[in-house]
């Protein structure tokens, strides 16, 4: 098996992992409030990464740091709608909606750097719109208020997205150090607002024991491991192509083990926006094979 067959395959699994973590997220908010749950989370990623990476973290610098708060809080944003809003809809809008950055993201760095997006993007845009009515529109042409907030997850994802392309370009910012210290900036901030804004309880059955340290240990930790290291043995048209597989695993986990079904058109929905996906990152890769030559 050569490197980037090997990358790619890791990929898979790190985006299985995250098309997981929608399922595991609902069933540990039975036991533990939204924020808290975050906070848990994110601080067993920081303590297995910052083990793994101490030396590192030993010599990051303000610059690093600088970044690491910046794009802590947008990720912390992403989490505190992303808790919220997969407990008020159904794990297969989630899912299908927090994988939305890869159209937002050219939008994001085109308000901020003036970075022109694709000319795919407002197709892109047309597309997703038309998904996102048939999959979240009810009878009377309403979406949930979880539909509403998952769409915040990706529009604080997008700009955590471009916000790390910008810091990673450096070199004066140690990209592993940054994806450490982002997630105890997440880590402090989600626990912070659960102290304050809710009862912080821990898991009280083992079900939801495990579904919470397998979401720290290997939805988080694991995973930002995997896509640090196997992106060096990969190109980025790959790594977009697999990440929009996240919505796909969230809803076979919904079908297979939640025992949740959609309407016909919700299942038309969703079709269509991974459509839309797939779109905008085709023409990326089209796009960097034409630098290339």
């Amino acid at each position: 098996m050569n490197k980037q067959l090997k990358a790619d395959l890791l990929l898979v699994l790190c985006t299985a992992f995250w098309g997981a973590s929608y399922y595991l997220t609902d069933l540990c908010m039975t036991e533990m409030p939204p924020l808290f749950l975050n906070a848990f989370r994110f601080t067993a990623a920081f303590l297995v990464l910052g083990a793994v990476f101490f030396r590192r973290l030993r010599r990051v610098n303000r610059v690093t740091l600088r970044y690491a708060l910046l794009i802590g809080l947008a990720l912390a944003g992403c989490y505190i709608f992303y808790g919220y809003g997969v407990s008020r809809t159904s794990l297969s809008n989630a899912g299908f909606i927090c994988a939305l950055p890869v159209v937002f993201t050219p939008v994001t760095g085109w308000l901020l750097y003036r970075v022109k997006p694709s000319r795919r993007l407002i197709p892109a845009l047309l597309l997703c719109t038309a998904g996102l009515a048939l999959l979240t529109l009810n009878e009377s042409l309403r979406p949930r208020i979880g539909d509403l907030l998952c769409v915040g997850v990706a529009v604080c994802y997008s700009l955590d997205l471009v916000l790390t392309e910008r810091a990673v370009q450096r070199s004066d910012v140690d990209p592993v150090a940054l994806g450490v210290c982002n997630l105890g900036v997440v880590a402090v901030i989600t626990l912070a607002l659960s102290l304050v804004l809710e009862t912080p309880s821990l898991p009280q059955s083992g079900a939801v024991w495990g579904g919470a340290l397998f979401l720290g240990l290997f939805c988080s930790g694991a995973a930002f491991i995997i896509q640090t290291v196997q992106q060096q043995h990969t190109d980025a048209s790959h790594v977009g192509l697999i990440f929009t597989l996240e919505p796909v695993f969230a809803a076979l986990v919904a079908f297979f083990i939640a025992g949740e079904v959609l309407p016909l058109r919700g299942y038309l929905g969703a079709a269509i926006m991974l459509i839309s996906l797939l779109w905008m990152e085709l023409g990326s890769h089209k796009a960097q094979d034409k630098k290339e030559v």
